[in-house]
């Protein structure tokens, strides 16, 4: 079956093209033009991806992603005629996958969308075991994650790092070997989503995310998710052995 994919944007000429881009791709989509429409419609009919708008009326994108990100892991495409990083960032931080700034080529849309329509297959390990680091399990089948036998709620881009991360507990990633392996070679994404996900899972799994433990920074290299063996984990998440 095809994707589906809901298009949020109160720009009528504008949610049209970026239909007929989807459809010319093979994909289904629907248009609504406020946030009260969007949430109305991702209850009635899940879609497999949601292109959001941030500027749309009665409820703006960012408070829509926030409601959603407490109810499902859909995947989130949010475009704003914004362009500065702490805007970039806020959204982010609010559990969007990626962000683009208007305006922008279609077919650079179209590239992100296939990205993260991809993602959620490539996360997936052949190995249908439950991965695990520690008190950390992540199982790439059912899409779950828990710590300490407590569910995580973790948006696509998240549950994808996650699960390259707990599939070589221990291991230290650089933060470009995260990029390739949780969304392949698109060079229109920016390294610094590695680091707004890495925050926001520490935020989820740390008992404290300013001193980690768990998902720690290895100085000058990159991160490293904790194999549960013992180790020292110096002031701001640094790995000594």
């Amino acid at each position: 079956m095809c994707a589906h994919v809901l298009i949020a944007e109160d720009d009528k000429k504008q949610a049209e093209v970026i239909r007929q881009y989807l459809e010319h791709a093979g994909y289904t989509a629907t248009e609504v033009y406020d946030g009260y429409a969007a949430l109305d419609e991702v209850r009635r009919r899940p879609p497999d991806l949601l292109v959001l708008d941030v500027m749309l009326p009665l409820l703006d994108g960012l408070q829509v992603c926030r409601v959603l990100r407490y109810e499902t892991d859909l995947p989130v495409l949010m475009l704003t005629a914004r362009s500065t990083e702490e805007d970039l960032l806020r959204g982010l931080d609010l559990g969007a996958d990626d962000y683009m700034t208007k305006p922008y080529s279609p077919r650079e849309l179209m590239a992100r969308i296939r990205t993260l329509l991809r993602r959620p297959r490539q996360a997936t390990s052949p190995d249908r075991h439950t991965l695990r680091a520690g008190p950390l399990s992540v199982d790439p089948v059912r899409h779950e994650v828990f710590m300490s036998g407590q569910p995580v709620l973790c948006t696509p881009g998240e549950f994808a790092l996650l699960a390259v991360m707990a599939g070589q507990p221990g291991r230290v990633f650089k933060r470009e070997q995260l990029l390739e392996l949780t969304r392949g070679s698109d060079r229109f994404i920016s390294g610094r989503i590695i680091d707004v996900h890495i925050g926001n899972l520490r935020k989820k799994i740390e008992p404290d995310p300013r001193r980690p433990v768990h998902l720690v920074t290895v100085f000058g290299v990159g991160y490293k998710l904790m194999d549960g063996r013992t180790g020292h984990v110096e002031r701001g998440g640094h790995v000594s052995p």
